[in-house]
């Protein structure tokens, strides 16, 4: 039982990190990003090919697909996202899910279909058991937890108590306003959106092995990231990581005991959460 709890916990943090870029552009910039599940498959990939084809250790590997991803997601927030801030939302709907399955084509052609396996380094292979074998804590896993707790104090941090966090809940309030007061609104969205994308590259090269890799990725999770931002709510980093602690708890759980109706639970669980808040589990009730 606390096994399962402990896995939970750790597949949540992993949600969280992937979701959270989302989050930020959906409640902070109001733009439904449908692809962000591209930046994470190509964090993953990215990671893969280091580590297959140059030998660059793990934990180089990490950073790295931070980075790149956050210099691709700029580069596209630029020339793509930009022109669509102001579009009705279903366009914007229909243009990020055309990139998602053109991110899904394009990596199938050049890397193939294939699930991608990935060869972690040894000190993050095995167990750990406490208490005979009541709580299995997997080395990988407790790796995954301490790095994305360690993420979201930094984020919470960020937004809360720098200039640059309150540059940009004022540019998201009123960005005319923003601009009015000398923000340049443009840079700030630029460096969020780019800081989404990395943290999704981020998380596709941690979670790639336990979540899988192929080229369906960024369709198999939209759903689920998805969930995290419509549960947890937008307004803050707190309700994401609460809705996407309890999504991992519920998923694995659900595997575990029943394993054919683990989805059936999940999605349930989600319908059920809508119906009684609409506006998300973790938010103020008039909040946005």
């Amino acid at each position: 039982m606390l096994t399962i709890l402990f896995d939970g916990i750790a597949y949540g943090m992993l949600l969280f990190i992937l979701a959270v870029g989302l989050s930020v552009t959906m409640g902070l910039m109001n733009f439904i990003n449908l692809a962000h599940g591209a930046f994470a498959m190509a964090g993953g990939y990215l990671t893969v090919v280091l580590m297959q084809r140059f030998g660059v250790p793990f934990l180089i590997c990490l950073p790295l697909a931070f980075l790149a991803t956050g210099f691709l997601g700029a580069i596209m927030e630029r020339s793509l996202y930009r022109p669509m801030y102001a579009k009705p939302h279903l366009d914007q709907v229909l243009f990020s899910i055309g990139l998602a399955f053109m991110s899904v084509s394009a990596i199938d052609y050049f890397m193939g279909s294939q699930q991608q396996i990935m060869q972690l380094p040894d000190m993050l292979k095995g167990r750990t058991e406490i208490w005979d074998v009541a709580l299995g804590m997997g080395h990988y896993r407790l790796f995954i937890i301490a790095i994305c707790a360690a993420l979201t104090l930094a984020l919470q941090y960020v937004l809360a108590k720098t200039t640059f966090g309150s540059r940009l809940r004022a540019s998201v309030d009123d960005s005319r306003v923003a601009a009015g007061l000398g923000i340049n609104v443009n840079s700030v969205f630029a460096i969020t959106f780019a800081v989404g994308s990395g943290l999704a590259g981020l998380g596709g090269a941690l979670g790639a092995e336990v979540l899988g890799l192929d080229p369906t990725f960024p369709l198999k999770f939209m759903v689920y990231f998805l969930i995290v931002v419509a549960v947890g709510g937008t307004s803050s980093i707190t309700g994401p990581l609460l809705a996407a602690l309890l999504l991992g708890i519920a998923d694995v759980a659900g595997k575990y005991y029943v394993p054919k109706l683990g989805a059936f639970i999940v999605y349930s669980l989600m319908l059920l959460i809508l119906l009684w808040r609409p506006q998300g589990l973790f938010v103020r009730k008039g909040g946005h």
